[in-house]
């Protein structure tokens, strides 16, 4: 048991961390409380992710955690930054006590804490330092696909990193999961595959998958919890530091003022007598470029009625140009200026020498700090909402002592884009208060150290009959509790490999992340299969081979999980004894499952991707020894012959009762133990799937005697044992979720009334006659 404990602690989709534990007292006192939790939860943990909103001290936190790593390892930390933001943060970490120094390649590298741009990223050696910050660190899902990866490698092997940005989109997958894999904790492909599922974009109307639409990938329902839970075991989502337990005295934010100004416009498209609104982004763009003329003109009529800063927001080169030229003072960072220019003039605006800057998102909008200034305009606006919000809070952030003013100046035809704008902003709210209330106890537990919160609760329980003992707990722990050599026969199905499916609980054999999570933990319970099996008896298991999806795996084929199955018992001293199918329905199978190798449009198509439908298995295991008990009567010779039979005997048997024993055929698929809905919980991404009773029933009928004791350590809603116990045998199993465990109780008592007329020993003498007939 302390083996599986410690095998259940591994299989949790934490990160627990290798990071430094330091005196909390050794923080500087300039950090707030809040800050200081974060900064030692951060080098606890030694790669973490501090998503805070903007104006909580980022900076601060930052260069706090890179200060200890340098002074834990005697080796050098590089902080990473936007540009403008590296002086920034040289001129910020003065106020506790640190010097920062500004570097643009490796020559330069001291000791301590070094800060450069992202712009220099190929000028340094990154196996130099022990760690490494990214400052803004959501500028990862913005940089072109080939420098994500490169940033990625190239600190892969840097002990101790860290990043830094406002909290993400909460409906951002690729954001966090891009985080996940810079920090070397998982994947993005490996966090969709254990937390998500893929799911087709279908139109609301006709049910069809929608042409051209972007995949979707929705949290797994049983995930949820587990998701919140291990995100908060490397990133803290803050919004202010009441998130964390704190008083948020002294970071209350002023009013934001957001008003849209549209200016007439006389624009009809060139292929068109009026125009008939905006299609798609080519509109969009033309739209933009052809009203820059009556765009501009306002904007420079709002900034020049007022004597204060303003910023001016462009997305293209020509109404930056126009707009700079149209407001005395102003002065445009543009993307052509060298980096020093870009960084003198943004540092003069931040110290007032310059009244108005005009820029793009791309440039300044990202971690700058721009609170001297509480006005800005927008020459337009494009559909990102992110571009909008990181502009807007570089004014509107804690510390701000006056209300911001926001102007957005758009003509009166592009209307369609505020509107996109402002669903995208009510959605982001929306979505980013639920995922701050869902990680709230998860982070606070990780602040105290306090890793074992769970959103599961286990639970433990058992319910017995005359014949019957149905125990509620995790199989490991509970087949432990059985005799040596007790069982006769054991009948169940287990999991497939699905995460989540049923449970969010690391006992459930199903939550493995990986083929080899999988079979580490079912070896626990086939070696207690071995333990309490009768030498020579017999275990049954239920497998079918498991699709193989492009999503999830990166190819489309199967796994040959009866295979793993089948080693996974022979490594445990099992004899592999038969390997039974059982037929199943093409066209129900490619209706269910919708999988292309069946369908009829991709005969059509494309044939070498046809197969057969998949029939499920039997798959019969036997413990070595003699078998002390011969299992005999309850069978006619004429059964046995079609059993045995290795082909269809003929085709006016296609219908008979048993079938072949190369397939056993005229199982139907709905042959279940009914109530099964009333098992399934609400989160269930499928049904709970029990196994046909008249496989059970075979099982059972050929592999045991009447009065003997059947098993099935994943009971679900007890199958198993109603057929052992109208079979006349005896029945104990395990079920892990309460809801199925309680329903599997009322059919063993239904079972068990049904019965209580049938003597067993009355079972043995109509068996016996059987025999000799």
């Amino acid at each position: 048991m302390d083996a599986y404990s410690k095998f259940l602690a591994q299989k949790s989709i934490v990160y627990r961390g290798n990071g430094i534990e330091i005196d909390p007292a050794s923080i500087h006192p300039f950090l707030k409380p809040f800050q200081s939790d974060l900064t030692l939860w951060a080098l606890r943990k030694g790669r973490a992710a501090i998503f805070a909103d903007t104006g909580l001290g980022k900076t601060y936190m930052e260069c706090e955690w890179a200060k200890h790593v340098s002074q834990h390892t005697g080796l050098p930390v590089l902080i990473l930054a936007p540009l403008g933001v590296a002086r920034q943060t040289v001129r910020l970490a003065h106020n506790i006590d640190l010097d920062v120094r500004y570097i643009r390649d490796q020559s330069e590298v001291t000791s301590g804490v070094n800060i450069t741009n992202y712009e220099m990223l190929d000028h340094f050696d990154p196996a130099a330092f022990a760690g490494v910050v990214l400052d803004e660190s959501s500028i990862l899902k913005n940089l072109a696909g080939k420098t994500r990866q490169k940033l990625t490698a190239m600190f892969a092997d840097t002990p101790y990193r860290l990043c830094g940005t406002a909290t993400p989109a909460p409906n951002d997958d690729a954001e966090i999961g891009q985080h996940a894999e810079f920090l070397g904790i998982m994947s993005h492909v490996e966090m969709q595959a254990t937390f998500f599922v893929h799911r087709e974009p279908k139109d609301a109307v006709t049910g069809q998958k929608k042409k051209g639409a972007r995949q979707q990938w929705n949290l797994r329902r049983h995930a949820e919890e587990k998701f919140y839970r291990w995100m908060a075991s490397w990133g803290m989502f803050v919004r202010k530091p009441s998130d964390l337990g704190h008083s948020d005295e002294g970071y209350n934010l002023p009013p934001l003022n957001i008003q849209p100004v549209y200016v007439r416009s006389d624009y009809t498209p060139d292929d068109q007598l009026f125009f008939s609104g905006l299609k798609g982004i080519g509109d969009r763009s033309k739209v933009r470029q052809a009203t820059v003329s009556v765009r501009v003109p306002a904007v420079a009529e709002l900034v020049n009625a007022s004597d204060e800063q303003w910023i001016v927001w462009c997305g293209l080169n020509a109404e930056a140009n126009d707009v700079a030229s149209q407001i005395p003072g102003a002065v445009n960072v543009q993307g052509s200026d060298s980096i020093d220019k870009k960084t003198d003039t943004i540092e003069a605006f931040q110290d007032g020498s310059v009244r108005v800057l005009v820029t793009k998102p791309s440039i300044a909008g990202f971690g700058l700090n721009f609170q001297n200034a509480h006005n800005m305009a927008f020459v337009g606006l494009s559909d990102s909402w992110e571009d909008y919000y990181q502009c807007i809070r570089r004014e509107y952030r804690f510390g701000q002592q006056h209300p911001v003013n926001v102007y957005i100046v758009l003509a009166d035809i592009e209307d369609q884009i505020y509107a996109n704008i402002m669903r995208k902003e009510e959605q982001a709210r929306t979505m980013a208060a639920k995922l701050i209330d869902h990680v709230q106890k998860y982070e606070v537990a990780e602040l105290h150290s306090d890793s074992d919160i769970n959103g599961w609760t286990y639970q433990t329980g058992v319910a017995t009959g005359a014949n019957w003992r149905y125990m509620l707990g995790d199989s490991v722990e509970r087949l432990a509790e059985l005799q040596d050599a007790s069982i006769d026969l054991s009948v169940f199905s287990p999991p497939f490999q699905s995460l989540y499916t049923y449970s969010p609980t690391e006992r459930d054999l199903g939550n493995s992340r990986n083929v080899d999570q999988f079979n580490e933990h079912f070896g626990y319970i086939i070696d207690h299969l071995f333990r309490v099996t009768r030498p020579g008896r017999i275990c049954a298991v239920h497998v079918a081979d498991v699709p193989a999806m492009m999503v999830r795996d990166g190819y489309i084929g199967l796994k040959d999980f009866s295979g793993d199955v089948i080693k996974l018992f022979q490594e445990r001293g099992w004899i592999f004894d038969a390997r039974i199918p059982i037929d199943k329905n093409q066209q129900a199978q490619s209706i269910r499952t919708h999988s292309k190798a069946l369908t009829m449009s991709q005969m059509q198509r494309d044939r070498s991707w046809l197969r057969p439908a998949l029939p499920d298995y039997i798959l019969k295991f036997r413990k070595p020894g003699d078998n002390q008990q011969p299992v005999v009567g309850g069978m006619t010779g004429d059964e046995w012959i079609d059993l045995a039979n290795p082909t269809w005997p003929n085709e006016k048997d296609r219908c008979a009762e048993w079938g072949a024993w190369a397939t056993w055929y005229g199982i139907q698929e709905s042959d279940t133990l009914q109530g099964w809905m009333a098992a399934r919980g609400n989160d269930d991404e499928r049904h709970i799937c029990p196994l046909q009773l008249g496989t059970i029933e075979r099982c059972i009928r050929l592999w045991t005697n009447p009065g003997e004791l059947v098993l099935d350590p994943f009971g679900g809603i007890a199958s198993t044992g109603d057929q052992a116990i109208r079979l006349g045998r005896c029945f104990v199993g395990v079920e892990l979720k309460p809801e199925y465990w309680q329903v599997g109780v009322r059919n063993l008592k239904a079972a068990e009334s049904d019965m209580t007329t049938v003597d067993l020993f009355s079972w043995a003498a109509q068996e016996a006659e059987m025999i000799e007939l």
